[in-house]
């Protein structure tokens, strides 16, 4: 961990800029709010897990060893609506959905978390923790449903930035009618008709309310006391608030010591949400990006900062990782066809840049900075090879420099070119030895060959270099 700069995050429950110091170093307990599966992943789950998969990434670059523990809301008001609608089963339904988020997630490249936590495999953790906050008098039952008592906890809208007299309810769950405050929320929601998804419990038969499950699985798996806690903003309130107040409640402790929030997908300058019908899904836009150029265009943007979509602001982002995927290309070729030569090559300025990228994501993981470094890296190659002075060590060096900062950003998959296959290969070589001998009909034959599978050929200093074509 000395070789990299200190690590400083904006803390959203601070509002300051901190320099990270984990509880019980190396290890780092990293907990993200998972997804509610009732529809189709959208561009905005996409943002939320790929910026924090860059998190984790770095974290681990930085030489922590995370846990990793993101949950499944898998039994919520709108998954028993939905499947009401459908008549189907609505724990097949969630199911489905979360097959739904792991096929889309693992094709932008985000790594797995440790451990998936459900809200229906814990029901005994939150019943457990419902029973912890009502003997210590912060909760209370009515009529099979339980409450927590905001007003007991002073520190409430210390998250969000309100006092409590700014506060409203307004959340995902229905307002009660037999709460003593109407700030409280439910912790246990009492089943409304003997064909609903209910548990049994001290209080009847009933679920969880939405809150209280992040509480019991994040402590279960990182503890009492643990390190970071991630979620888009629209989450922080009354979700985050209202975490923290029940875990800090229960246990006297401080619960996540960091939070971390990323900002809006913004369509037309307005958020895109299922509630306003302006969302994309993931599946939508892969039809015509790659995952790679998603993923890439959604890292252009600061985590905490607001990112429009749009194909234009895509096909931007097509063009820059382009730049960045062509280079390494070229320098795997390069490593193949290059065997001596003679250049002016300083592996410090290679060193530098990568320092730089560091320091950018050592500042509050500043991806658009990082992103820059990475390009000038790039450029730098390209200068090289322009003059003419490219060696097999600078092409070994660059190509592992630029390898490892894509790896860092989780841009990897793409690097070494899947689609670049031993055929397409044979055909440019085959293609080569034709010019070489002037072959040229043979040639523009197996030029056209390539044209056809979808692969551009091109004639460099150094040997040819094939382009996929979008």
């Amino acid at each position: 961990m000395a070789q990299f700069p200190d690590l400083f995050i904006f803390n959203s429950l601070t509002r300051k800029r901190e320099k990270f110091e984990p509880l019980k170093p190396p290890h780092v307990g990293l907990y993200i709010c998972g997804i509610t599966p009732y529809d189709h992943c959208h561009i905005g789950h996409a943002r939320c897990y790929v910026v924090f998969d860059v998190i984790r990434r770095t974290l681990e670059r930085f030489g922590y060893r995370v846990m990793h523990i993101q949950n499944f809301t898998d039994v919520d008001d709108k998954i028993i609506a939905r499947a009401k609608e459908r008549g189907e089963d609505p724990s097949a339904l969630a199911s489905r959905y979360i097959e739904d988020y792991f096929r889309w997630m693992r094709q932008l490249n985000v790594r797995d978390a440790h451990q998936y936590p459900r809200v229906t495999e814990h029901i005994p953790d939150i019943i457990a923790l419902i029973q912890r906050l009502m003997k210590a008098a912060l909760a209370y039952a009515v009529n099979g449903d339980v409450y927590y008592k905001v007003r007991t906890f002073r520190s409430y809208g210390q998250l969000s930035g309100k006092s409590i007299e700014e506060l409203r309810p307004g959340a995902r769950v229905e307002v009660g009618t037999l709460k003593t405050d109407p700030l409280d929320f439910a912790l246990w929601k009492k089943s409304k008709d003997d064909s609903e998804i209910a548990w049994d419990s001290p209080w009847g038969r009933g679920r969880p309310g939405w809150h209280i499950e992040c509480s019991a699985m994040s402590m279960k798996y990182l503890g009492e006391d643990f390190d970071i806690h991630c979620g888009g903003q629209d989450l922080m309130f009354p979700h985050h608030e209202n975490e923290i107040a029940q875990s800090c409640g229960a246990t006297k402790k401080g619960f996540a010591r960091v939070w971390l929030h990323n900002g809006f997908v913004n369509i037309d300058k307005q958020k895109m949400s299922k509630s306003l019908g302006n969302f994309f899904t993931v599946e939508e836009v892969l039809k015509q990006f790659d995952a790679i150029e998603l993923r890439y265009f959604l890292l252009s943007q600061h985590y905490r900062s607001p990112i429009d979509f749009s194909d234009g602001e895509l096909k931007v982002a097509r063009t820059s990782w382009g730049r960045i995927s062509a280079v390494l290309q070229l320098s795997h070729d390069l490593d193949r066809q290059l065997s001596g030569g003679q250049g002016s090559y300083s592996s410090k300025d290679v060193d530098d840049k990568k320092s730089l990228f560091y320091e950018a994501l050592a500042d509050d993981f500043n991806t658009p900075q990082a992103l820059s470094h990475l390009h000038e890296l790039a450029t730098y190659f390209n200068v090289l090879q322009t003059k003419k002075i490219l060696t097999p060590e600078a092409v070994r060096h660059i190509r592992a420099t630029l390898q490892e900062m894509t790896e860092t950003l989780g841009l990897e998959s793409a690097q070494d070119a899947a689609w670049l296959t031993d055929e397409l290969r044979s055909i440019a070589d085959r293609r080569e030895k034709a010019r070489q001998v002037k072959d040229w009909k043979a040639a523009d034959v197996l030029r056209q060959e390539l044209r056809e599978k979808g692969v551009l050929i091109e004639d460099t200093t150094y040997g040819w270099r094939l382009k996929k074509i979008h």
